[in-house]
């Protein structure tokens, strides 16, 4: 059995055939329209997904349906986009597994739809990081900062599928000369405005940093260059990140941690930090959990989200359908 896994993000949109094993066999990516609305994106998905149904066809696969993870906050038992920030223009309100399915001419019960990160989470517990375990918490740091609590194979999405925020409740990190740092979600002094990459180029420049850096990667380069506000602002963007997953599995008691995007991609600088930060924060009874990289990398939302189609999962409040 075979399905089809995509992963709609804000600036590319990735999609490949996954077998049930997991294996991702072949994919393909493009750019996501974000400026050109939801009817333009779901047609430029359903030609991508169409290209690759085709392909499996020609291979002799059999695709039984397509999977979604997308950005933005999503009704997974409507399929419905409910809320979108401005990376995709129009996104929100979008009749997401309908709108696909119908292009598709495909059964609309064959398109399933889960949030990205969630999606992300639900791969490394199918063959990832988390293979094997009764319990996952994904926290991922990158342009945002994402995560999802996953239980016995069902991600935790929330009674207003708004699961996964973890970016947004308050870090004492997230201050500068006592006033809380401006968070994207409107809020303030959140985790993201201190954890995720643009807060650390945004921390560079506020400690007085005045080397050119155009991001976070650049951020690092300065530090490995000997920078020494680089530096410092990599540890407390770290640090910020560590101690509020430190409190999330506080209160979630997950059997492993699983930590991914692009700050866990950077390296001993960041996790250095982040992994003190984290330890320190825990509960005694939590002293030896598992704190571990990502392990598919940009595989993990398209094995997860081709998975709500290959292990259907019932309905139940707080899970994927």
């Amino acid at each position: 059995m075979y399905a089809v896994g995509v992963d709609l993000g804000g600036t590319k949109t990735a999609a490949g055939v996954v077998s049930a094993a997991g294996e991702v066999l072949f994919s393909e990516t493009i750019p996501t329209l974000n400026r050109d609305g939801g009817s333009a994106i779901l047609d430029a998905t359903a030609a991508l997904v169409t290209a690759l149904i085709g392909r499996a066809r020609k291979e002799g696969l059999a695709v039984s349906g397509v999977g979604i993870g997308s950005a933005g906050v999503i009704d997974s038992a409507r399929g419905v986009v409910v809320s979108a920030t401005d990376a995709i223009r129009g996104w929100a309100g979008t009749a997401l597994t309908a709108g696909l399915a119908a292009r598709l001419d495909l059964p609309a019960s064959s398109v399933r739809a889960v949030n990205d990160v969630h999606a992300h989470a639900l791969g490394e517990a199918c063959t990832g990081a988390a293979a094997g375990t009764a319990s996952s918490l994904l926290v991922a740091f990158g342009t945002g900062v994402g995560g999802s609590f996953v239980v016995d194979g069902r991600p935790v999405l929330g009674h207003r599928h708004a699961g996964g925020h973890v970016g947004h409740f308050a870090s004492p990190h997230a201050f500068h000369g006592g006033v809380a740092l401006a968070c994207v979600c409107g809020g303030s002094g959140h985790v993201e405005a201190i954890a995720s990459g643009p807060a650390l180029l945004e921390a560079y420049l506020r400690l007085g940093g005045t080397a050119p850096a155009r991001d976070a990667r650049g951020v690092f380069a300065l530090a490995g260059a000997g920078d020494t506000t680089a530096a410092k602002a990599i540890h407390t963007s770290a640090a910020a990140a560590g101690q509020a997953v430190g409190g999330l599995a506080n209160i979630l008691d997950p059997e492993i941690v699983v930590v991914s995007g692009g700050l866990a991609d950077a390296g001993e600088r960041w996790w250095e930090p982040m992994r003190v930060a984290l330890r320190a924060e825990l509960l005694p009874a939590l002293g030896d959990l598992p704190v571990v990289p990502a392990a598919l990398g940009n595989a993990a939302a398209l094995v997860g989200a081709a998975r709500l189609v290959l292990l259907p999962l019932h309905t139940s409040q707080g899970s994927t359908p």
